[in-house]
């Protein structure tokens, strides 16, 4: 068992999509520590796969839902009610962009991979939290996904630095519209960790290698960590932390080269 112990809390994560996604590492943690979840899937492609992540949890659910569908959100959450009461947490982690956006030029973005970007890694969050916040009726804990790259020119990265400097944003902004109901909107910004979208990077692995060399503790990060901060911030000694983007990235953030 975890110190800290949820035991008791309910909560969603959105964006398992398989064993090496940051949101799976996010998830075992939370059970770990006595937390109840559900988990949500893309789409029947993935189906089976998250179904048998959360076999290996106590008593974890699985919901259909496309985050770009607003029916689908509320259908999640209407069942999420119907099945917890209430929660406590709610994790996004979901990204998506055009692979042709993630490589050339940025100037060359067209119009629709720009609004695919920034729909889903972006926009998602506010509806996610809005639904979310009638059943956080003690308050509660929201936490997003972030990169250096909202900030910082990353090669490769191009329209998903757009949508990540949206994404931290909407936490600052929805941080201070919720705050009066107990509801904590913050963000991880973490290190480059390999996982299923980040393989769709150019110069990926270019980018770990720089980070390990360049970070103060001289190596990359690896999900858990990501998850024990996540796990900090769904509980109550996180209680005075909102509208913060948290580095997690062996505290390459600092360094000026």
């Amino acid at each position: 068992m975890y110190p800290i112990d949820l035991s008791g809390k309910k909560g969603v994560v959105f964006g398992v999509a398989n064993d090496r996604s940051i949101a799976w590492a996010i998830s075992q943690v939370l059970a770990q520590a006595g937390a109840q979840l559900a988990l949500t899937y893309h789409n029947d492609r993935l189906k089976d796969r998250v179904a048998r992540l959360a076999d290996t949890l106590d008593d974890a659910i699985i919901l259909p839902c496309d985050a770009s569908d607003d029916e689908q959100i509320e259908s999640v959450f209407r069942e999420v009610g119907q099945a917890f009461g209430e929660i406590s947490f709610l994790v996004h982690s979901i990204a998506f962009a055009n692979r042709e956006d993630l490589a050339g030029r940025f100037a060359d973005t067209g119009r629709e991979g720009f609004r695919v970007a920034l729909d889903v890694s972006a926009y998602t969050l506010i509806p996610l939290v809005r639904h979310a916040a009638p059943l956080m009726t003690g308050g509660g804990s929201v936490i997003a996904m972030t990169f250096e790259a909202s900030q910082k020119v990353y090669p490769g990265y191009n329209v998903m630095g757009t949508a990540k400097a949206a994404l931290e944003h909407s936490v600052r902004q929805l941080a201070a519209e919720f705050g009066g109901d107990n509801i904590r909107v913050n963000a991880i910004s973490a290190g480059p960790i390999e996982t299923l979208a980040a393989r769709g990077i150019h110069g990926f692995m270019d980018m770990k290698k720089i980070h390990a060399e360049r970070a103060p503790l001289k190596r990359n990060i690896v999900a858990e960590e990501v998850a024990n901060t996540a796990l900090f911030l769904c509980s109550n000694m996180s209680s005075g932390i909102t509208g913060s983007i948290i580095p997690v990235d062996a505290g390459y953030h600092i360094m000026a080269v």
